[in-house]
């Protein structure tokens, strides 16, 4: 989960964060199955400029059958711009993730405030119903490149040109 409320803040019935969430899925080795799709609870999006109010919405990934190792990348930039990228192939894009929608029971009224932008949040990594395995994990903090969007450009360039194992 991206950008999810301070696990602190949640109510103690409460059934989920408010949170975006980039679903990876495996393929079942017939079916065709997106990965790094993204669902909402107690959050919408824009999605092509219009504010997307729907659950969740499918990438536009390939399918991955069986086990393997698959490299997914989550390129958040404050409650302006997220890419979810896979492969290094960017599969959804969407802006301006904000609290609101349903999905979310048993929350606080004072932490679901409708309309107002995320800006930050934490990282949560889960498995639904399945074992998962992460290979790596890493995390580069952007925030000291966000006011100058000429040393934004040039890190994500850098980012963006390195190496995938």
């Amino acid at each position: 989960m991206l950008q999810l409320q301070e696990p602190q803040l949640m109510g103690l019935k409460q059934d989920f964060p408010i949170s975006l969430e980039m679903q990876f899925l495996g393929g079942d080795g017939t079916h065709e199955r997106h990965t790094a799709n993204l669902c909402t609870p107690g959050t919408n999006v824009f999605l092509n400029d219009k504010l997307f109010t729907p659950h969740c919405v499918d990438s536009r990934s390939k399918t991955y059958h069986g086990d393997r190792w698959v490299h997914a990348e989550a390129l958040v930039l404050g409650d302006s711009l997220v890419k979810h990228i896979v492969e290094g192939d960017t599969v959804l894009t969407y802006t301006k993730p904000q609290i609101g929608g349903g999905n979310v029971s048993d929350y606080d009224p004072a932490q679901k405030k409708d309309g107002q932008l995320i800006k930050s949040g934490y990282l949560s990594l889960q498995s639904e119903s399945h074992p998962v395995e992460f290979r790596k994990v890493a995390i580069f903090d952007l925030g000291p490149y966000m006011h100058n969007r000429k040393q934004l450009q040039a890190k994500l360039k850098e980012l963006q040109s390195r190496k995938t194992p």
